[in-house]
């Protein structure tokens, strides 16, 4: 039996609209039409559930213990540090517990969907991959739709063995990781949870081993995700062991494509840039844990110029909101080029891009039918509450740029 919905507003092609009826019926949109009815919540602003495509769950562990200078004469953050403290305390228990907290935060803030980048894998320095069900289990009892993006990590950096805490990530080898993975995908509950292939980094998996991944990936139709210049020590990592950047690497051995991700590439060369945007693949944004961790501002303006598809993520989870994320993307590029308006559309609008950042492409790099309100697509809804103060008096032609640029609260609709 079908469920009719009727918002004050609807985020429908690129606009909130007055006079629209939804129908629902079972997880997917039927209808969209126009209607004379009165809306049965007025003051709702209904937007497509935000599309988070870049998490790790288990760093909400991490809030507030890794932001301040170890000492206040160092000019580096203690922040990695601190992930490795708390991932030697990490078991199934507490993976389950910090994973639960993110993900309920994630649907409180109008997040539907999530690309779970799920890289801790082990309780203990012995290789159980007792981490990877308790991250599902978190996503299941938060009732959050999940793509969990399978993390292989198989060595500290070019050329250098796992060290510490990385003994939590080990991928052991090609054929363990994908027994693992199968093992995993069996236990995904329902239709909100499936799976997709991380290539942690190229420091991180060696880039004929990648090669091979990726190629299975493909045969599987898996989406493929991982992490890319984020930080100018990869890059001259990098070049010192295969003499080109990360990015040349994924050019040429990887294969990239409407399937791939690559997250960060906060320091990729615009050329290349050019070049991997050419291919369709994705690029996924995390302003707020780039900003916290001072690795930099990417060239959204050159992106967008290249014609890359680009998403958004939480990252870090040190704050979950989509919105902020979609604000901080434009802030941020407006500091860093000196001009403004470098997410703007033809029509010199910011919100349109900003948002289909965070929901239409989000859901294209998890191969999902999600980020529209239109026929077929998932039925995953946020809204904004029109009746907060800090929404009157805006016209429904302002209020989601009010809403993007003010960081007003967005939840999930039920």
């Amino acid at each position: 039996m079908s469920e009719l919905i009727r918002p004050g507003l609807a985020w429908i092609d690129g606009d909130f609209q007055s006079g629209i009826e939804i129908e629902v019926e079972g997880e997917h949109i039927i209808d969209v039409r126009r209607t004379d009815h009165p809306p049965i919540e007025p003051e709702v602003a209904m937007l497509p559930g935000f599309v988070n495509a870049h998490s790790h769950a288990f760093q909400r562990g991490l809030r507030g213990r890794g932001e301040v200078f170890t000492n206040p004469a160092d000019d580096f953050w203690s922040w990695r540090e601190a992930m490795y403290e708390l991932v030697e305390t990490l078991t199934p228990e507490t993976a389950h517990e910090h994973s639960l907290r993110a993900f309920q935060e994630m649907r409180a803030a109008g997040i539907t969907s999530v690309g779970e980048f799920h890289y801790i894998h082990h309780s203990d320095a012995s290789v159980d991959f007792a981490l990877d069900e308790a991250v599902l289990a978190a996503a299941h009892e938060a009732d959050i739709r999940i793509v969990l993006l399978h993390a292989c990590y198989l060595t500290g950096g070019f050329d250098k063995p796992l060290a510490g805490a990385q003994s939590r990530f080990d991928g052991v080898d090609l054929a363990t990781w994908w027994k693992a993975f199968d093992r995993v995908q069996s236990a995904c509950k329902g239709n909100k949870q499936s799976m997709g292939v991380v290539i942690h980094s190229l420091r991180a998996v060696p880039i004929d081993i990648a090669a091979e991944l990726r190629v299975e990936a493909m045969q599987r139709g898996l989406v493929v995700h991982l992490h890319l210049e984020e930080q100018p020590a990869e890059i001259e990592d990098c070049q010192a062991a295969h003499g080109c950047t990360p990015m040349r690497l994924v050019l040429d051995r990887l294969r990239p494509g409407p399937d791939m991700t690559a997250v960060h590439c906060t320091h990729t060369d615009p050329r290349e840039m050019a070049e991997y945007a050419a291919t369709g693949a994705h690029v996924c944004l995390c302003p707020l844990t780039e900003a916290n961790l001072g690795d930099g501002i990417a060239d959204v303006t050159g992106m967008r110029a290249s014609g890359a598809s680009i998403c958004l993520g939480t990252d870090s989870n040190a704050r979950i909101s989509m919105i902020e994320e979609m604000r901080w993307c434009e802030y941020g590029q407006r500091l860093r080029d000196g001009r403004r308006g470098a997410c703007v559309d033809r029509d010199g609008r910011i919100d349109r891009p900003l948002l289909d950042m965070a929901t239409i492409a989000g859901a294209a790099s998890l191969g999902l039918n999600a980020g529209l309100i239109a026929p077929g697509c998932l039925a995953d809804f946020s809204y904004v509450d029109l009746a907060t103060n800090e929404l009157q008096g805006i016209t429904s032609e302002h209020l989601a740029t009010a809403i993007m640029t003010g960081g007003i609260s967005a939840r999930q609709h039920t």
